[in-house]
């Protein structure tokens, strides 16, 4: 292949048959640059089988409950008119990004942890790093969106209705969507056109920015640049926005009533943690200056698997509404079986 011009590389990879280990990896990786990368290989999590068992696993079990959860939320705040209140249609809107988010990345991961072959195409690769961004960072503004919603109701709630109204909540979901196809695009069009004609090992069990840029055989620091610009700065200053949100609305509480501090502050410890672990793996992906890429790999699990999981039984179970909720459309869906 090392005899090829760059033209034959392109008609080469088009249909490429792998036969060994080593052909999933250009000749390039030895250092010439003749050819076009058109797949990367994804190193996953773990090299030890059992590691691997225990993974596929743990990913279908969370799979299966960020699926049956998110959707059972979204279709009882749909279903019951109780819970049409903006608060509840921001709260089906996060479902269906958590859903999302997931859905970008643990599918793959399931089908690739047992897989010795982790081939993940360019085109692929680009789409899942744009859906990834623009799911990501829109759930981050929604929560901004839903931390200004209990602001709202707790320190002006005569003024509630007025302020959180239906055409107020449809704004902010698309505002929050808008924004963030701006903030992906305006990453994703410097790395689509980046050469890529060497390396194309990801270590790690997805495609990103970071890990992807590093592998382009050109100079990237623009690039980084960028991603950290817009990736690392947006995702710390909605963290310290949201934090400062709940600080603001405790102390708000705390001039008032010392019981309704208590009430507060236990509704709004289970969403401060929530924000935590949602967080915390962007600082060390997108900020932090010293990565550790077996940290980094292991932490952003918390964003596609661990917190889609949690914000149901977060946001949801600890609601009495929704839990009545819940149980009217359990007895719903229960009875319409029976009769049938």
């Amino acid at each position: 292949m090392s005899n090829l011009s760059p033209c034959n590389s392109i008609f080469f990879y088009v249909y490429p048959q792998v036969t060994s280990e080593s052909a999933l990896l250009p000749e390039s990786m030895d250092g010439a640059n003749d050819s076009v990368v058109t797949e990367f290989v994804l190193v996953g999590l773990s090299v030890s089988w059992e590691m691997n068992i225990f993974l596929f696993f743990f990913f279908s079990l969370f799979f299966v409950g960020i699926v049956l959860g998110n959707l059972f939320i979204v279709f009882t705040v749909i279903f019951d008119p109780h819970l049409h209140s903006p608060m509840y249609f921001l709260l089906a809107n996060l479902s269906l990004l958590d859903l999302g988010l997931s859905a970008t990345t643990v599918p793959r991961m399931i089908a690739d942890v047992l897989s010795k072959y982790r081939i993940i195409s360019f085109p692929s690769c680009m789409t899942q790093i744009f859906f990834i961004h623009v799911m990501g960072g829109t759930e981050m503004v929604l929560l901004i969106a839903m931390a200004f919603d209990r602001y709202t109701a707790i320190c002006k709630p005569l003024h509630y209705l007025t302020i959180m109204s239906p055409k107020t909540c449809v704004c902010f979901v698309v505002a929050a969507w808008v924004i963030e196809v701006i903030h992906a695009v305006s990453q994703f069009i410097f790395v689509i056109n980046l050469p890529f004609c060497g390396p194309n090992k990801v270590d790690s069990f997805y495609c990103d920015f970071p890990r992807v840029t590093k592998l382009a055989c050109a100079d990237t620091h623009t690039v980084d640049y960028v991603v950290t610009a817009n990736s690392g700065l947006i995702s710390m200053g909605t963290f310290f926005l949201l934090i400062i949100s709940y600080i603001f609305i405790l102390i708000t509480v705390s001039h008032h009533s010392s019981a309704g501090l208590s009430k507060a502050f236990s509704t709004l410890s289970a969403h401060i943690t929530v924000v935590f672990l949602f967080f915390t793996p962007c600082f060390f992906v997108y900020v932090w200056p010293f990565p550790t890429l077996s940290l980094d790999k292991f932490l952003i699990i918390l964003d596609f698997v661990v917190t889609p999981v949690l914000n149901p039984a977060i946001y949801t179970f600890r609601n009495k509404d929704m839990k009545v909720a819940m149980k009217r459309m359990s007895r719903m869906i229960i009875g319409s079986k029976e009769s049938s």
